[in-house]
């Protein structure tokens, strides 16, 4: 399926997923991302914070595994915290996301080139592979570690927290793949399609969801000022659910 090009985003929001990370830190110590996991743990990023992780990553993807334009990563990653962090470093390297399937293959049948993976095992060794551990806030991964593979934790950290430098986005070439493809000029356009309100604080249940589309997702309400709050709702009962909503000053539930 070709690139979709033709959406674009409003007047006033920001045009690439560049001026999106801009934008989170305009006020840097504002919660933009909480996470409420399954085993109950709670991460909080701030702008400053969630920014910072992304232009490691970008870093990463850039400096050790080659990332732009053209090179397409496969995102096996549920819908976590911290496919929040990697599915914006590879659009802001001008690489393509490409969606996972509960077979570990493209949704597209395509190459992959670079596998971000919580299951290294069960990839095998065509591509890179990059090990992201789903533990609240790991500085490595627990155990052993298939041959070559990249210990997403540790590698992360070693990065500086300046973007260095990273190839031209071709605004013409996908940006998602699978299900359907998305082009980089139309990528925070066709987030902003379910944009919540201007500045709102999201309630998000993450059931149902893979990484790819909690990322589109998350990039529309923080291209609209906003913030999220991400639950498994399986693990809540309602009493919990409405307390958090309270706690957390919720303004939006988005499901």
């Amino acid at each position: 399926m070709p690139a979709t090009t033709t959406d674009s985003p409003a007047a006033g929001r920001p045009a690439d997923v560049a001026a999106l990370l801009a934008g989170l830190v305009r006020e840097p110590g504002r919660p933009r991302l909480t996470w409420y996991g399954p085993d109950h743990e709670r991460v909080e990023l701030s702008g400053a914070v969630l920014a910072n992780w992304v232009v490691k990553t970008t870093n990463l993807l850039v400096e050790e595994l080659d990332a732009g334009p053209g090179v397409r990563v496969l995102l096996d990653l549920p819908a976590h915290w911290r496919a929040l962090t990697w599915a914006p470093a590879v659009w802001r390297a001008g690489a393509c996301v490409v969606r996972a399937d509960a077979a570990r293959a493209p949704a597209d049948g395509g190459r992959v080139d670079v596998v971000v993976t919580s299951r290294p095992d069960e990839h095998g060794t065509g591509a890179p592979v990059v090990a992201v551990s789903l533990a609240a806030l790991a500085r490595s991964w627990a155990g052993p570690l298939p041959r070559g593979a990249v210990d997403a934790a540790a590698a992360v950290m070693t990065y500086p927290d300046a973007l260095g430098w990273v190839p031209a986005v071709d605004t013409g070439a996908p940006a998602v793949a699978g299900g359907p493809d998305v082009a980089h000029a139309a990528l925070l356009g066709t987030a902003l399609g379910t944009a919540p309100p201007a500045g709102a604080r999201v309630l998000r249940d993450v059931r149902g969801l893979d990484g790819v589309d909690l990322a589109l997702a998350a990039a529309a309400t923080w291209a609209v000022d906003g913030s999220l709050v991400l639950v498994d709702g399986g693990a809540l009962d309602d009493a919990a659910l409405e307390r958090l909503r309270t706690g957390e000053r919720v303004t939006h539930d988005a499901g």
